[in-house]
């Protein structure tokens, strides 16, 4: 079978299409036929060498995908003929994979597998982020940085379905254009998107802040932007700057700075992910759920693909068509 190698931490350029082994399932195993994986940040720092993970090499890449059962166990909750969508530490990229069920989704006939790959890793994070830690109510208003990207995407429908009052922040007017047309009330351009915040009619302060950018300058531009018990989740560094803040800050207008890390938390919380993927099952299937689809790409062109989230000309998700 085909599958996507990380053959050196070279990025990009140590990437390889090859031909491997299809995996030997054992009785208790799920195997699913992959008809498309994502193509996400953490693929791009795990083939750096700069992911928390750090698999011996050459392993095989990605998290997120989307297929159809081959084989499940008989008294399981799967079956062969399923569609679904799931996700891995990594090893995604692959025509055929062995799926752990308590990661693995039954995927709505109103999804395509294109749609469904953008699920696991997106709106799981988006969810996990808006209501686990976010704490968002109906009515609030929040600032999406890095409101194009593929996890940014979902946290703006995610945070329309639930009531908030969307502020969208990108760094181009062809984002704005995606960030318009996912619904947010208000998009402004990342550079002095305080003022251009502070400005709108009716909005004064935030109330959240979705942070998945990283920018020491956007950090404190935000802060400044919370009305008191405000509250700014640290999601990624899509910037490749961790910034700093000085504890005033956050005493100053009592806010919170709050962590965002979702696949920790789902391994210290065996069943939440199925929770999560029951919350959002009733969004897809009525449409409030449409995942922005960046891009497909071909298995061979998945370079291509880890070069265009690398500078950042991806919007949405990228997808790899396995099959």
């Amino acid at each position: 079978m085909r599958a996507v190698q990380v053959v050196s931490l070279d990025g990009p350029d140590g990437v390889r299409l090859v031909d491997v082994p299809e995996p030997v399932p054992g009785l208790a195993d799920v195997v699913v036929d992959v008809h498309t994986a994502g193509v996400s940040f953490p693929d791009l720092l795990l083939s750096c060498g700069k992911y928390q993970l750090k698999p011996e090499l050459p392993f095989t890449l990605g998290i997120d995908f989307a297929g159809v059962v081959r084989s499940a166990p008989a008294a399981g909750a799967f079956s062969a003929g399923d569609r679904v969508a799931g996700w891995r530490s990594v090893g995604a990229d692959a025509e055929v994979l062995i799926a752990d069920p308590a990661n693995l989704f039954a995927l709505p006939d109103e999804m395509t597998f294109v749609q469904g790959v953008c699920l696991p890793l997106n709106y799981l994070t988006a969810h996990f982020a808006l209501i686990t830690r976010g704490s968002l109510t109906g009515g609030e208003t929040v600032l999406v940085h890095g409101a194009a990207g593929g996890v940014g995407t979902a946290v703006v429908q995610l945070a329309k379905a639930y009531g908030a009052t969307v502020i969208a922040v990108v760094s181009t007017d062809a984002k704005r254009v995606v960030a318009e047309d996912l619904g947010a009330d208000h998009v402004v351009l990342t550079e002095g998107f305080r003022d251009s915040v502070r400005a709108l009619d009716g909005v004064g302060g935030v109330d959240l802040v979705v942070d998945l950018v990283g920018r020491t300058d956007l950090v404190l531009d935000s802060l400044r932007l919370l009305n008191t018990a405000g509250r700014l989740l640290v999601v990624g560094f899509a910037g490749g700057e961790i910034p700093s803040v000085q504890l005033n800050r956050l005493l100053l207008n009592n806010v919170e700075l709050r962590g965002v890390a979702w696949g920790p938390y789902t391994r210290a919380n065996p069943g939440f992910v199925q929770w999560q993927w029951e919350q959002l099952t009733a969004l897809m299937r009525s449409g409030v759920i449409a995942p922005k689809v960046g891009a497909v790409y071909r298995m061979e062109d998945v370079r291509q693909a880890l070069l265009d989230l690398s500078e950042r000309r991806m919007t949405g998700k990228g997808v790899l068509q396995v099959r």
